[in-house]
Order: C-alpha cells, then structure tokens, then sequence
C-alpha cells in the first residue's frame, strides 16, 4: 500500500499554525481537532517546521508553568522528516521508526498535499494483514 492510498481515504486536510502563536493557543487547536501534531507555517503557506503534543510536553518539562506563553516556533521541531504519496507504507513506518516521530507531511514537488500519523500507517498495515488472513483463508477452504 502507498501513502496516497491512505489519504484518500482520511483526506488530505492538515491543519497549521502561525509561528508567532502562543502555545496555549496550539493546545487548543490539537485538542479540538483531536489531532497530535500541526504544522508551522509562515504567512504564504511555507512549512517552518512541526509541532507536536510531545514537543509541548518537552516544553513544560523544560520551561515550566510558563510555557503556554511562548511561541509555537519556541518548541516546534524545525528538522521535519517527509514522505511523498509514491512512498510505500513500510517505508513510511521504518522513517518514523527510525527518526523516532509520529507525523510525516506528505509533500508533492515541495508542498504539503496531507499529513500521516504513525495511527494513520499501523491501521493500513493491520487492514492489510486482515485482508491478507481472510484471502488466505478463502484460498484453503477452496483448495481442501
């Protein structure tokens, strides 16, 4: 299965948040679209980085109760890893794995196109395996 696969089927909406906003204000924007992470994004729409929930988490550990004053490019994680909707779900597992982060922002030839969860690849994975078992099945109940 391919990322563009997935976004389909959960669509390609991602949601951003300006560099300057208060990270109080990036809470409650994570908590009412009950996502994990969003993307920091200058005025014209460019990618400065992401924010994660852990990235806010790290920020209170480090900062204290004063962190929901600072600004989302504070504690936002500026190295963002990718993927593309070419890119196999495995792939897209390992980097996440790997580079240990939960989102990758899909890009198509440098833009933001949708966004994936690490929830988003292990679902596709255990359909996969579901599909897979049951065809399986099939096939030895025909065969014997």
């Amino acid at each position: 299965m391919i990322i563009a696969t997935i976004l389909k089927r959960k669509g390609a909406q991602v949601f951003s948040v300006n560099p300057d906003d208060s990270i109080h204000q990036v809470a409650v924007l994570l908590a009412q679209q009950r996502i994990g992470a969003a993307l920091v994004a200058d005025p014209q729409g460019a990618m400065l980085g992401i924010i994660s929930e852990r990235d806010i988490v790290r920020g209170m550990a480090g900062q204290g109760p004063g962190t929901t004053q600072l600004h989302a490019r504070h504690l936002m994680t500026r190295n963002v890893f990718t993927t593309t909707p070419q890119d196999s779900v495995e792939g897209a597992l390992k980097l996440m794995t790997d580079r240990r982060v939960r989102h990758l922002p899909v890009l198509v030839a440098g833009r933001v196109a949708g966004m994936v969860s690490i929830g988003d690849l292990v679902k596709a994975r255990l359909e996969e395996a579901e599909l897979e078992t049951t065809e399986l099945k099939n096939y030895v109940a025909q065969a014997g």
